[in-house]
């Protein structure tokens, strides 16, 4: 940590170029150890070095009257110490309420389910539409019609293919071997 941080150069516009060289050297001389004492704060090396460089640049953009100060070091640790601590207290209320989060959980579908959807996917795409509008969606007859644009005997020819279709594809059989020869 020998270079002084990066800041943007209209921060620091009204800075000189002996300020300039002078904030160089103090960056130099103190830069290292108040890194050490933030990370030792905040227990991340990174996190610790982000602090410490917002805080020097703080004191960068003002260093015409933090340079007067008996010991510049003092204000630029505290800045840094106080970012620290408000990055910890922001961490700590996430925390807290990631705490209070309780997962969501779900079973995953059944092997009924399962059977249903493959089922349905194998129907023809009308009667397969039908069948999930009318026994899924709660729609009756005439509202399916009205949705697809057709009479309402149609739909209820669909019901009735869709129906029968779905019937064959879940017909459960007594006996595990009949059951698997027709799979």
């Amino acid at each position: 940590m020998t270079a002084s941080p990066m800041v943007q150069q209209s921060t620091v516009s009204h800075v000189t170029s002996a300020d300039r060289a002078d904030f160089d050297g103090f960056y130099a001389a103190n830069a290292a150890q108040i890194t050490a004492q933030i990370r030792a704060y905040v227990g991340d090396l990174a996190e610790a070095e982000d602090l410490v460089a917002e805080a020097f640049c703080r004191a960068l953009a003002r260093w015409g009257a933090i340079s007067a100060y008996d010991n510049p070091a003092t204000w630029v640790r505290r800045v840094a110490w106080n970012l620290a601590t408000s990055r910890l207290r922001r961490a700590a209320v996430l925390r807290r309420f990631l705490r209070w989060q309780r997962p969501a959980t779900a079973e995953g579908p059944g092997p009924d389910r399962l059977d249903l959807e493959q089922a349905l996917s194998e129907l023809n795409e009308r009667h397969r539409k039908a069948v999930i509008l009318r026994y899924m969606a709660g729609m009756t007859t005439a509202e399916i019609a009205e949705q697809e644009g057709v009479a309402e005997t149609t739909v209820r020819s669909w019901l009735t293919r869709g129906k029968a279709a779905l019937a064959a594809r879940l017909r459960i059989a007594d006996n595990p071997a009949e059951f698997e020869e027709n799979r």
